[in-house]
């Protein structure tokens, strides 16, 4: 029963499905080849399309969850790590620790950013709150862009809770990051934890914005008041000079 659910699910997505969207989609997922997601397929359905849908079939069990998150189609990827995200919120302590193991047993096909955002906070940040951190160290160090991004974005449910070490100490580890969606993610947590104390955040740019990434600065000071943005700003383009 439960996989002629996921069956129809497939099928009502795939009837959405809008080929003008999946082509842009395509580009702006940078799925061509050499890109970061080279060969990621869209078959071109919205975002509240993709949450309707979710919260429609969000009885599907484990194995079927599995199931959706090997499918070749972004779209069909994503909605299974939200009825993930629904599973893991309701589920007791033990049912948490399978879906995490279930999450990290299948990083493969958590391969593109909006499906790291959407569940890597949610699950396994949550999970990790109470618990030692020498995962996301290990994620950090991987040669997985996806693995490093995940490491970095779990930290922003440690932030939410006003815990700061792990996102600062992940920061730093990353600094030298070559990849641009690195340098995204390290900033905008950076910006969340200013929001909280920006106090820290500037402490933290003042020890290191003279060798972070433009962007990941860019984005760490992007809610900082405008005359102390360009005060950063200015002092990293001199050291360019």
């Amino acid at each position: 029963m439960k996989e002629f659910i996921a069956s129809s699910l497939i099928k009502e997505l795939k009837k959405i499905s809008n080929p003008n969207i999946a082509k842009h989609s395509q580009g702006f997922f940078k799925t061509a080849k050499g890109e970061y997601a080279e060969g990621d397929k869209f078959l071109g359905i919205r975002a509240p399309a993709l949450h309707k849908a979710a919260k429609k079939y969000n009885t599907l069990n484990l194995n079927e969850i599995t199931r959706l998150l090997a499918s070749r189609f972004h779209e069909i990827r994503l909605v299974s790590l939200y009825i993930l995200v629904n599973h893991y919120e309701k589920a007791n302590l033990n049912t948490k620790s399978e879906i995490v193991n279930l999450y990290l047993s299948n990083i493969k096909h958590i391969n593109n950013w909006d499906l790291v955002d959407a569940s890597a906070h949610k699950i396994l940040g949550d999970f990790l709150m109470d618990k030692e951190k020498d995962l996301l160290y290990t994620l950090a160090t991987s040669p997985n862009l996806w693995e490093r991004r995940i490491a970095v974005m779990a930290t922003f449910q440690f932030i939410k809770n006003e815990a700061f070490d792990d996102t600062l100490r992940l920061s730093k580890l990353l600094l030298n990051d070559t990849e641009d969606l690195i340098h995204k993610s390290v900033g905008w947590m950076l910006r969340e934890m200013g929001k909280k104390n920006i106090n820290l955040e500037k402490e933290f740019l003042d020890k290191h914005a003279l060798k972070m990434p433009r962007t990941m600065l860019r984005y760490a000071i992007e809610k900082f008041p405008p005359d102390l943005r360009q005060q950063y700003l200015l002092s990293s383009t001199k050291q360019d000079m």
